[in-house]
């Protein structure tokens, strides 16, 4: 299949193209968060299956995408952006918080978004890697988006004297493969600790890198 099939145009059923053409789109990534969330998983899914399980037809899907791999990365966007938007909220409103207590909100945030949905934590962690190196590049520039927020968070707060004063890319890094591992192996049952538990950890880790041992503001 070297491209989707043309949809049809024009209003039916009181809907614009447009809006039918969302709505399927819509329900193909609904279908496709059970399957490649839960079983059989995105390699044991096949388009007639998703297809049926979004009780749409083959033709359907390719009016919206060209392969499942498409679909799976329509959907591993949209995890993140459930994640970033939670997340971004909690910065809002914990802006005025000090640091220790608005890293706490903001993680929290972060991972009550995650592993609220099983789904979705098996989305971000386990189904999206190595596909292909498409798909591997996208995953790493949305890892590369969080680095950047936990940089900027730790710039700003370096500002207000509530943290030291330094290049944190490299710590960033190193920590968001911190977090993104404590959670898969918390939510496939292997870390013997409640998510606040899991959060506290990870609060104390983050302070221990924007607060060296020495460090004084």
């Amino acid at each position: 299949m070297t491209g989707r099939l043309k949809a049809p145009t024009g209003r039916y059923g009181g809907k614009s193209a447009q809006e039918r053409q969302a709505e399927r789109r819509g329900r193909f990534l609904d279908a496709a968060l059970q399957l490649f969330g839960d079983t059989p998983g995105y390699r044991g899914t096949t388009v007639a299956a998703l297809s049926e399980a979004a009780g749409l037809s083959t033709r359907q899907f390719y009016e919206e995408f060209r392969s499942l791999e498409d679909v799976l990365a329509a959907l591993h966007l949209q995890v993140n952006d459930w994640a970033e938007e939670a997340v971004l909220t909690a910065l809002t409103a914990a802006e005025d918080l000090p640091l220790a207590e608005r890293a706490g909100v903001i993680f929290r945030a972060y991972a009550e978004n995650v592993t609220g949905d099983p789904r979705r934590i098996r989305m971000t962690f386990v189904e999206i890697v190595g596909v292909s190196p498409r798909l591997e590049e996208q995953r790493l520039a949305r890892r590369a988006r969080w680095i950047n927020l936990i940089c900027s968070e730790a710039k700003a707060a370096a500002v207000r004297g509530e943290a030291a004063r330094r290049d944190y890319r490299i710590a960033a890094t190193a920590f968001i493969g911190s977090v993104n591992g404590l959670l898969h192996d918390w939510s496939a049952g292997w870390v013997d600790a409640t998510l606040d538990e899991v959060v506290d950890e990870l609060v104390r880790q983050l302070l221990g890198i924007m607060r060296p041992p020495g460090w004084s503001n």
